[in-house]
């Protein structure tokens, strides 16, 4: 892990950014002192598409909305 100072952090930011996207680590310093580390983020795990199309499939089935039509639901919204 190397070692950067604050100064040249700020200096540098987007060379040090682009570095750490490609998997370096940073400690930064101040004085010679540690303060933070700049380390690249773990990607997120995202939901599977086909399991959350199914899940709202799911929680729509039996919903429905009493006496309403489409028109009616227009016209509440522009109430307001």
């Amino acid at each position: 892990m190397e070692t950067v100072g604050a100064f040249q952090a700020k200096t540098h930011l987007s060379a040090l950014l682009e570095r750490v996207a490609k998997g370096e680590h940073f400690t930064l310093t101040r004085h010679g002192i540690p303060i933070a580390r700049l380390v690249p983020v773990e990607p997120s795990a995202r939901p599977d598409r086909e399991a959350v199309l199914c899940a709202l499939e799911e929680f729509g089935k039996g919903r429905r909305l009493k006496d309403l039509t489409i028109r009616q639901l227009i016209e509440e919204g522009r109430r307001y």
